[in-house]
C-alpha cells in the first residue's frame, strides 16, 4: 500500500483571501499566489515516498459567485508547477448531501480506491476544520494550518503548525 499527502487547497496550497476572519478563494489569475514553502516542501515530500493530493471543496461554483473555468484554471496551475499526483474537486453545497463534500472523507476514499493508499500511514493538511474531521473519519493523521481566522476552529488533529516548512517535523 501506498502512504499520501491530502491537501487543502486555499490556504494551505495558495494563499486564502480573508474577508472579516473568514477565509474565500481567489477570485481570479490576479489574487492567485503560492503559500510560502509549498515550492520547496512539496517535492522533499515526494522524495520520501509520499504520492500528494489536493482535495478541496469549491461550492462557489454551485453557488454561482465563482466560475468553473476559474477553478479549473487555478488547478492546471497547480498540476503544470506543482507535484501533486491528482486533484479532487467537491462542487457541491452542504444542502445537496453528498459524500464528497468535506467534513465527509469521500474524496479521500476516492484516492484510496484508485491509487491503493494505505490510510493509516497518510496525512491530512488543512486550515479548517472541515479539512482536519474528513481527515480523522479517513483515518489519517492531520496537520492543521493555524491562521488565526475567526470561525470555528479544529478541536482534534495531530499536530499544529503556523508554516508549510514545518510539515516536514511530522510527516517523515
Amino acid at each position: 500500500m501506498t502512504k499520501a499527502v491530502f491537501f487543502d487547497r486555499d490556504g494551505v496550497i495558495n494563499r486564502a483571501i480573508v474577508r472579516a476572519g473568514r477565509p474565500y478563494p481567489p477570485d481570479d489569475a490576479r489574487q492567485f499566489e503560492w503559500m510560502d514553502g509549498v515550492h520547496e516542501t512539496l517535492p522533499l515530500l515526494r522524495a520520501r515516498g509520499y504520492l500528494l493530493f489536493v482535495f478541496t471543496n469549491q461550492p462557489d461554483v454551485t453557488r454561482g459567485t465563482q466560475s468553473r473555468a476559474v477553478v479549473d484554471a487555478f488547478h492546471a496551475r497547480i498540476e503544470r508547477e506543482l507535484p501533486f499526483t491528482r486533484i479532487y474537486t467537491c462542487f457541491h453545497d452542504d444542502a445537496d448531501g453528498c459524500d464528497c463534500r468535506k467534513p465527509k472523507p469521500g474524496m479521500i476514499f476516492r484516492g484510496r480506491d484508485e491509487y491503493g493508499i494505505d490510510l493509516a500511514a497518510s496525512w491530512v493538511v488543512g486550515d479548517r476544520w472541515r479539512d482536519i474531521e474528513a481527515g480523522r473519519a479517513a483515518g489519517c493523521k492531520t496537520i492543521y494550518i493555524d491562521h488565526a481566522y475567526t470561525e470555528t476552529a479544529p478541536r482534534d488533529y495531530d499536530h499544529k503548525i503556523k508554516h508549510m516548512s514545518e510539515l516536514l517535523t511530522w510527516i517523515t
